[in-house]
C-alpha cells in the first residue's frame, strides 16, 4: 500500500464474487469517519493479467511519488507498506 496526499495505491487479492466495490466503499467510509480522510470519489480497479507481473506493478506504484515530484527516489517516500506476492513483508 502506498499513501499519496490525495489517494492510495493498493495491490490486493479478492475473490471473483463481486464484493470488491462494496468492500472498498465500506473501508473508505470507515477511514473517512474515524480518521478524517476526505477521499477522491470512486476508485479504479485494475486486474493483473497473465502477462503482468506483481513486482512490475508494485515497482510502478512505488515510483508514483517520484513522478509527482514529492521525493527524489522511491526509497525516500515514508508512506508505504510493502508485502510480496505471497503476503510476506518486504525489506526496504
Amino acid at each position: 500500500m502506498l499513501l499519496m496526499p490525495d489517494h492510495l495505491h493498493l495491490l490486493a487479492s479478492f475473490p471473483r464474487d463481486g464484493l470488491l466495490a462494496q468492500t472498498v466503499t465500506q473501508w473508505k467510509g470507515y477511514v473517512a469517519r474515524n480518521c478524517g480522510v476526505k477521499w477522491q470519489r470512486d476508485f479504479f480497479e485494475h486486474r493483473l493479467r497473465a502477462a503482468e507481473s506483481f513486482d512490475e506493478k508494485a515497482a510502478y506504484i512505488r515510483m508514483n511519488p517520484v513522478r509527482k515530484g514529492l521525493c527524489q527516489s522511491a526509497d525516500e517516500w515514508p508512506y508505504v507498506w510493502e508485502r510480496d506476492a505471497l503476503g510476506r513483508p518486504r525489506e526496504r
